[in-house]
């Protein structure tokens, strides 16, 4: 494989994972951890991702039609799951994503309800139903669909919720939420702790996947919504960390 197909490989993977690490490309790709160093090395000067420890990640987040056909099946069911946490009368925060779409698709309905959110999309969708909707304003991501900034932010810190459902684009290793938007961090931080109970709706894919910037971790929420199966180390580290994993 000649250097520049190798490296359009790397690129498309970051676009599509959102990260990648070192060792796994070096195996993916039949060569060694030395050049995908250096493969990384030259794409970051092009700027078209940005290194970090162990491997690299996407400069921009991936947009909301690849996000759509990911994991689907994994998010549908989800957020069956989720409609059991919202009651008659809810104040509900959703935040942007096709995971939280789900969750609107299927709670829209629920009596006296009111929606809150930064989506378009899921604003599109509460527009047609009969539940109370408030979009949070700022600055909007196109390629998402999703409001943020220190706009939004503002507007929602004096907001109280009954219940939240949040998504995120990467947890690592230590079980900490991450996003490649720096904007996002403050709104996906304060957010959770407006809830009086807040949850993290995330597929397997998500896990193990390292990002720029550090939101908070899966302790800060009431609960996390996952398919992911953790093995006994994994769970003994999240009984530690006082995290309940809802399945």
């Amino acid at each position: 494989m000649l250097a520049a197909e190798r490296q359009s490989k790397i690129v498309e993977l970051v676009h599509r994972q959102g990260s990648v690490q070192v060792e796994e490309l070096a195996q993916e790709l039949k060569v060694s951890a030395m050049t995908i160093r250096r493969d990384l090395v030259k794409l970051q000067k092009e700027d078209v991702l940005l290194r970090c420890h162990g491997g690299a990640v996407a400069k921009q987040e991936v947009t909301y039609a690849d996000k759509q056909t990911s994991c689907m099946e994994a998010k549908r069911r989800m957020a069956e799951l989720c409609v059991s946490l919202v009651g008659k009368g809810d104040t509900v925060f959703l935040d942007a994503g096709t995971t939280t779409f789900e969750i609107a698709r299927l709670i829209k309905d629920t009596p006296e309800i009111m929606i809150v959110t930064n989506d378009l999309e899921i604003a599109q969708l509460i527009k047609n139903s009969e539940a109370e909707l408030f979009i949070c304003g700022g600055h909007v991501q196109k390629s998402t669909g999703s409001m943020f900034g220190h706009y939004a932010t503002q507007m929602l810190e004096d907001f109280k919720f009954d219940v939240g459902f949040f998504g995120a684009a990467s947890i690592n290793e230590d079980f900490e939420v991450m996003t490649p938007t720096v904007d996002k961090m403050w709104l996906k931080r304060q957010t959770p702790k407006q809830c009086r109970n807040s949850y993290l709706v995330v597929d397997e894919s998500k896990f193990k996947r390292q990002a720029m910037t550090r939101i908070n971790h899966l302790g800060d929420y009431t609960g996390v919504v996952t398919d992911k199966e953790f093995d006994e180390d994994e769970t003994e580290k999240l009984r530690k960390l006082h995290v309940s994993i809802i399945r």
